[in-house]
């Protein structure tokens, strides 16, 4: 399988035990990067940019075993015969994937606020509010904000959705690709089909926001028996950045406290 050489950022001492954080759709390596910088105390963090995000190269293909074997190159790009795994959304989706297919490359895995499921929801409202964003009637970026206020009435996901709108030689454009973000966008709300393979039986732990409805302990269970489940209270799918304290903790918690 083809795979792309991903951009990354680095935290920590080269010497400590490696963790690697996989960020969800529209997101990169800067929305982890404080929660990065305070797990780097303990561990030496890897933060790439998945395929088609942040400053990683584009590829038609997005899916969850192309995306993983990006990460298993990165891997070994960087010496990492196994390293801890924390993904969100999309991230935790590549991480589960990665557990399931290649068990013995990961020492603990962390799933924040996501299943390995096939979720009904799509992301064509999301998309085609972005490519209908009148790209060169745009000066500044809290202009293209409001012009989001109708397709996307939360503040956050607005801003956070913004931070692919960049300037390049005077004019606004979009760092992803939105085309290929429409064609995929089913590849990322599915899960692959699991049926054959067998379950990941190591260490991990699903983490997911109290206000959240994305996670049931049941739709874990089959393929990650030996599981624990936290809830992060007081905070919805975007639980790292709305309760950045319970969730570091929790992360801490299970990779050092119960460290084997």
């Amino acid at each position: 399988m083809e795979t792309v050489k991903l951009a990354f950022d680095e935290f920590g001492d080269p010497a400590g035990r490696p963790l690697i954080i996989l960020h969800g759709f529209f997101a990169s390596s800067r929305n982890w990067r404080q929660v990065a910088q305070r797990l780097a105390v303990r561990f030496h963090v890897y933060v790439p940019d998945m395929r088609n995000h942040g400053a990683s190269p584009h590829h038609p293909l997005m899916d969850y075993p192309s995306m993983t074997a990006d990460v298993l190159q990165f891997m070994d790009d960087n010496g990492l015969k196994t390293a801890n795994l924390l993904g969100h959304s999309m991230g935790g989706k590549i991480a589960m994937w990665l557990a399931l297919k290649h068990p013995g490359r990961v020492d603990k895995l962390i799933v924040a606020d996501i299943a390995p499921v096939s979720y009904q929801h799509n992301f064509d409202n999301t998309v085609s509010a972005l490519k209908e964003l009148p790209l060169a009637e745009i000066s500044n970026r809290k202009q293209a904000e409001t012009l989001l206020v109708s397709r996307i009435p939360e503040l956050s996901y607005r801003q956070f959705l913004l931070q692919n709108l960049i300037l390049k030689d005077g004019k606004y454009c979009w760092r992803v690709d939105l085309d290929i973000f429409e064609r995929m966008g089913p590849n990322i709300a599915a899960f692959p089909a699991a049926d054959h393979l067998a379950p990941f039986n190591g260490k991990a732990v699903f983490i997911a926001g109290g206000d959240s409805a994305f996670v049931k302990p049941e739709d874990i269970n089959l393929l990650f028996p030996t599981a624990a489940f936290s809830i992060v209270a007081n905070a919805g799918h975007w639980l790292h950045v709305q309760q950045p304290d319970q969730f570091i903790a929790l992360v801490e918690k299970f990779l050092v406290l119960e460290q084997t």
